[in-house]
């Protein structure tokens, strides 16, 4: 059986709970082609604003084995990087937040002043495991993540990456009744935040897990943050989201490790990550850009 695509049969999703066949078949073939380190899913490419042919096939078949891709170019500091690459890769509807620039990409880089001072992807702090967007309304979801380094850090600043496949993957097969009670509509709440000119966010309730009906993929939304995220007050929620953060932080999830270097990116269908803290050089203080897609990645 193939890995699932945006264009599989959604009756035929390996994500459906009532398809037990589907779902073995499906998840012995992904643990079989997922891969043991970082390294495997690097492509060396030559301008990542116009992909070969070559850099393109061996791009997808990365992103098809685990939501996610490695690109490794020349030190580049073109902003219209991500946002071409998305669209070589079919995203195109961007989430232009209000902390994000005209182009609507974000510029992450340590704030000492200013209104992204107070948010934590700004500061030089670790970030817990999430996905992008966990705060997102409904149908602003974000469902593709395009990082790209223009300056690593002096120390630290590490990624860990999980493709969010593999924790449904691993939750299912220890007990099914995880993934249930993580589809709960109200398994998650983001209690109110603050938005553009300093409005209110209304707190966002919703599923971790959620299967599209339309191309029977699956979508997660998470964050590990302690003080930024309410679980439902019900025993088997809560067991699922303790079981989830003890995949996360053990060893048998086959986590991957890595840094960007100048010149590398992330593509990826907003697959679980996280963030070391870290200590910059003053003289060349860490950059990426990060774009961010209410589409999915068209592999």
């Amino acid at each position: 059986m193939s890995l699932v695509t945006p264009t599989a049969d959604p009756a035929r999703s390996p994500f459906r709970l009532d398809d037990d066949a589907a779902f073995r078949r499906w998840s012995d073939a992904k643990l079989a082609r997922y891969p043991a380190d970082l390294g495997e899913l690097v492509v060396e490419v030559k301008d990542p604003r116009r992909l070969t042919r070559s850099e393109h096939a061996a791009m997808l078949d990365r992103l098809r084995r685990t939501n996610m891709v490695l690109y490794a170019g020349p030190a580049d500091a073109d902003r219209a990087i991500p946002l071409a690459l998305g669209r070589q890769f079919g995203v195109t509807r961007l989430d232009r937040n209000w902390l994000s620039d005209p182009d609507g990409l974000s510029t992450l880089a340590a704030a000492a002043d200013g209104r992204r001072a107070g948010y934590i992807p700004y500061t030089d702090r670790a970030i817990r495991w999430h996905t992008d967007g966990y705060y997102n309304a409904a149908d602003r979801q974000i469902h593709a993540l395009l990082l790209h380094c223009v300056e690593p850090a002096a120390q630290g600043g590490e990624n860990r990456l999980l493709d969010h496949e593999i924790a449904y993957l691993l939750l299912r097969r220890e007990n099914p009744d995880y993934i249930r009670a993580l589809m709960a509509p109200d398994a998650l709440t983001i209690p109110p935040g603050t938005e553009a000119g300093g409005l209110a966010r209304p707190e966002r309730t919703g599923p971790v897990f959620r299967v599209d009906p339309a191309s029977g993929t699956l979508h997660m939304r998470h964050t590990a943050r302690r003080h930024n995220a309410v679980w439902k007050d019900d025993p088997p929620v809560r067991a699922a989201a303790r079981r989830l953060h003890a995949i996360l932080e053990g060893s048998e999830a086959g986590v991957l490790r890595g840094l960007l270097q100048a010149g590398m990116g992330l593509i990826s269908n907003n697959v679980l990550h996280d963030r070391a803290a870290f200590e910059d050089d003053p003289e060349s203080p860490r950059l990426l850009y990060r774009a961010r897609f209410y589409d999915r990645l068209d592999i």
